[in-house]
């Protein structure tokens, strides 16, 4: 089931926290749409395509290759962003242009399924944190629970026992991973279901095509497969970098919440100082406000660090944690966890 990421909350009643918390937000001019800023941020990132792309062909066969790979592992970042936001409606506000975009993005311009992570993302968003209910933290190469780390077998096993420690050398493998799954996912496994699958798998084997060949053509064996390396493995880490912070860490609820505490006491936001704020919003595609995105996915990303102030004060006023912290810490947070939960392994 494709379901559509663009409910800010299920039929709260007009007196619920989230409501009134809502009311506010909306009378602030905050949910409304910033075409503007959409089409800049499109533009910037063609251009930055259209400049990689060029350096790759001028460069030809040199070792400056590999700093081309690691400014492409970002360009696949700003795309991933671009598709998150697409698939949020944040862009667009009906879903045939929304799909017709985030395949474009997705599957022909990253390589990975936007129906499948788009389903995906959507049952994330439902239950963020929630055991058996979110994706995000189902058991496998990391486990998130001790009970998760004492089911775990076989090489996981190996390396639950040691994660926290291996957790940035997994990252690395993060890109291919999440393209094997969604490949998985339109093939129809665990039962994924997806829109014009037949349309997707074309546009991933676009890709997969154009870009091996683009490979081979301009750059040796040994120099395209280094450039693969470099390319994916910081795409990887580049991904990581922006998703895992956001929710490593904090709390997984067993109990049922409202919707407004299910997303805040889930969810960390990540804070700069005056000077790398704005490169944080930049790198982090407004992710780094990942309360307010998850209370209010459809809002756009600039509105997102202007809403903070309502957010917190809100949350203050009925006695709701707002857990806000700098990238350094939110990571020690995050690998603080994978100690904890891989600990029965190591008694």
């Amino acid at each position: 089931m494709t379901s559509s990421t663009t409910t800010d909350a299920p039929a709260d009643t007009a007196g619920s926290d989230f409501a009134r918390l809502s009311a506010r937000v909306a009378a602030a001019g905050l949910t409304r749409r910033r075409p503007g800023y959409y089409l800049a941020r499109f533009l910037l990132v063609g251009a930055f395509a259209a400049a990689t792309a060029t350096a790759f062909v001028l460069l030809g066969d040199s070792p400056w290759q590999l700093a081309v790979a690691a400014a492409a592992a970002v360009l696949y970042g700003q795309i991933a962003l671009l598709a998150h936001d697409v698939a949020h409606r944040q862009v667009f506000r009906t879903r045939r242009p929304s799909a017709i975009t985030g395949r474009l993005l997705g599957n022909l311009g990253i390589g990975m399924s936007y129906g499948w992570w788009q389903d995906k993302h959507t049952r994330h968003h439902a239950n963020p944190n929630h055991e058996g209910l979110d994706p995000d933290v189902e058991a496998g190469a990391l486990v998130w629970t001790g009970a998760q780390a004492r089911a775990s077998r076989g090489l996981n096993r190996l390396i639950n026992r040691h994660q926290a420690a291996l957790f940035f050398p997994l990252l690395t493998l993060a890109g291919l991973d999440l393209r094997r799954a969604s490949l998985q996912g339109l093939l129809g496994a665990n039962g994924t279901k997806v829109r014009s699958r037949g349309l997707e798998l074309a546009l991933l084997g676009a890709h997969a095509l154009g870009y091996l060949a683009a490979l081979l053509a301009v750059l040796p064996p040994g120099l395209a497969l280094a450039f693969f390396a470099v390319h994916q493995g910081l795409f990887g880490v580049y991904l990581g970098s922006i998703f895992a912070p956001n929710h490593k860490g904090m709390p997984m609820p067993t109990e049922r919440l409202d919707f407004l505490r299910k997303q805040v006491l889930t969810s960390r936001n990540v804070a700069g100082g005056r000077l790398t704020d704005g490169l944080l919003h930049v790198a982090m595609g407004g992710l780094n406000h990942q309360i307010e995105h998850h209370l209010f996915p459809s809002m756009p990303t600039p509105n997102l660090r202007r809403s903070r102030r309502l957010v917190r004060e809100f949350c203050a006023e009925i006695g709701v944690p707002y857990h806000e912290t700098g990238l350094v810490r939110s990571w020690a947070e995050s690998l603080g966890q994978l100690r904890r939960a891989s600990a029965p392994l190591r008694a």
